[in-house]
């Protein structure tokens, strides 16, 4: 006669669904640290954030991305690394009634191609095709004066 495997035991579907329920009530359970702590110490936890990070917080769920979304001194503190290198850009979006937010994702890319190119990245680039996909975007005219005159410092 042989016995039952332990490992293959059968299981009824009274017991399935008691295991889901319990699984369920396990996870409904686990902390959500927004939701328990003041909306202050919440937003100071996500102000060390990165930009990256911090647009994928506000991707997290929906009470994240409300809090993140509505808070703007979230974005304004990025802003202000921004507004070292593109000073007039930001000051054009900020005057035409932008958010931080919209302020900080329209300027972002721009902001670190021009650092890139003023820091000197790019001085020994002899044609096209030795720039990197990813070192351009549109800037205006005054934008490639300055990164003439860095070049011509150097």
């Amino acid at each position: 006669m042989q016995k039952p495997c332990k490992r293959n035991k059968q299981i009824s579907i009274g017991e399935k669904i008691t295991l889901l329920s319990t699984e369920q009530k396990r996870l409904q359970n686990r902390c959500d640290f927004a939701q328990f702590l003041p909306q202050e110490l919440t937003l100071k936890i996500f102000s060390e954030l990165d930009v990256r990070s911090l647009s994928n917080a506000a991707v997290t769920c929906k009470a994240w991305n409300d809090l993140i979304e509505s808070s703007d001194s979230l974005w304004y503190n990025h802003c202000l690394t921004v507004l070292a290198v593109c000073k007039r850009e930001l000051q054009y979006d900020r005057a035409n009634g932008h958010s931080w937010k919209v302020t900080l994702m329209r300027n972002y890319k721009k902001s670190n191609i021009k650092r890139a190119w003023l820091d000197g990245q790019y001085s020994y680039v002899r044609s096209s095709t030795e720039l990197r996909h990813n070192s351009m975007c549109e800037m205006d005219a005054d934008t490639w004066g300055e990164i003439l005159e860095a070049e011509l410092e150097r």
